[in-house]
């Protein structure tokens, strides 16, 4: 029971001492205040922005715009991924150029994104797909190219149909793959986010930190880091959760 207990607390060690850390510099003077708030202050931001309901709003603007983009992105990435993974004609036609504009960097685009759509949300929807369609599709396609074919035989042998061999056999072979890089585009997510709000927007916690920038409330722009630090923790967290949900089966990750 204590080992349980242990363990579930571990990961927060470093967190805390990191938070002491900071704490202690910033109180004894070794920081200045105008480089770096004390935890109080930020406390203080939070609890004021909370008040005004701009926290709250901001949050909201930011998380959809994410999703958003996630949604479609991934969606579209999903979809390659399994086109290509399944078909060699398809991913002769296609993985090539996919690839070459894989190496491009997304975030160098956002000029000529702004002049293709401006400083409004598509622009922010678009950087956002861009950035987690690849981890998707390239994960997925890898992931369907992985499975055992001996695996696919034996049911070819017990007479599943093709709709059923890529339900029960190739799409949960290629699942831990694919949870993998859904993980990985969650970060490119908030990355990519936290670049467009801060580029242009008009809301959004990116657009807040701007806004604070202009009055040097420092106290607000560690609030900001520290809120998208803490969405990427809890997607990936969520993101977690799901693949041990759904990898219950999967040896490896039963003794977690």
């Amino acid at each position: 029971m204590g080992k349980r207990w242990f363990n579930r607390l571990l990961p927060f060690g470093l967190p805390l001492l990191l938070l002491i850390a900071w704490q202690l510099l910033t109180t004894t003077g070794w920081i200045a205040g105008n480089i770096l708030p004390t935890p109080a202050e930020v406390v203080r931001a939070l609890i004021r922005l909370l008040g005004t309901g701009e926290l709250v709003e901001n949050i909201a603007v930011s998380t959809s715009r994410a999703l958003s983009g996630f949604a479609i992105g991934g969606g579209l990435g999903f979809l390659l991924g399994v086109v290509n993974g399944i078909s060699q004609l398809s991913e002769k036609i296609s993985d090539s150029s996919i690839q070459m504009i894989r190496n491009i960097p997304h975030l160098s685009l956002i000029p000529l994104v702004i002049v293709w759509f401006g400083i409004g949300e598509e622009a922010k929807l678009f950087l956002v797909s861009l950035g987690v369609f690849f981890p998707i599709y390239l994960n997925t396609f890898h992931g369907i190219r992985s499975v055992d074919r001996g695996l696919v035989e034996m049911g070819k042998v017990y007479g599943l149909g093709r709709l059923a061999l890529y339900a029960h056999i190739i799409l949960p072979g290629a699942l831990p793959s694919i949870l993998v890089g859904i993980r990985y585009a969650l970060g490119i997510m908030w990355l990519t986010l936290i670049v467009a709000e801060t580029v242009a927007a008009d809301a959004g916690i990116g657009y807040m930190a701007m806004n604070a920038r202009e009055f040097m409330q420092m106290d607000v722009i560690v609030l900001s880091i520290l809120l998208y630090a803490l969405l990427g923790k809890l997607s990936d967290s969520i993101a977690k959760l799901l693949e041990k949900r759904w990898l219950r089966w999967n040896p490896v990750l039963s003794r977690k």
